[in-house]
């Protein structure tokens, strides 16, 4: 089973004892303002979520700060890549510290040529950490999400394999 340990982040599978941690993150209304879904409003929202994390083949880790579950990071679906941490952990560079192990490992392990992110135009600081990372913005795309009642509209972002990295 593979897990990525950074200085400060271990990211590992999913395990259905992680319920409670990743449902305070998915039913954070600030963490969940630029998200695909509404906030999670019954325990029952987050289970079927982590049962979907668990089964999924790709590259998608559970994020551990100090033993603590903070989030989650990677992909759900290659080549798309996306990340959420809840609040507290906001700001002290442990999203970019996460998502930086994931791609490293992506690249190193899967004959991807490229991994894209869709962000909503108005989250900000995510747009900037995925430009930190090297991203690129490729297009956008009005109302491409119904969230609750609001449509939200996309920014595509992409990440090129870097030529010193070939394919596995």
């Amino acid at each position: 089973m593979v897990e990525l340990v950074t200085e400060r982040l271990r990211l590992r599978r999913a395990r259905p004892d992680d319920l409670h941690a990743l449902h305070a993150v998915l039913s954070h209304p600030a963490a969940m303002r630029y998200w695909s879904t509404p906030p999670h409003t019954e325990l029952a929202q987050t289970e079927a979520w982590l049962a979907d994390m668990i089964e999924a083949t790709d590259e998608d880790f559970v994020v551990e700060h100090r033993g603590s579950v903070i989030g989650k990071a990677g992909a759900y679906r290659l080549p798309s890549v996306g990340y959420i941490l809840h609040p507290e952990s906001w700001g002290s560079g442990l999203a970019s510290e996460a998502l930086s192990a994931v791609i490293a490992h992506v690249f190193a392990t899967r004959a991807v040529d490229r991994l894209t992110a869709d962000v909503d135009p108005r989250n900000a600081a995510s747009i900037r950490l995925l430009q930190k990372l090297g991203f690129v913005e490729t297009h956008r795309a009005p109302r491409t999400w119904l969230v609750g009642e609001e449509w939200c509209d996309s920014v595509y972002l992409a990440l090129d394999r870097p030529a010193a990295i070939p394919p596995p």
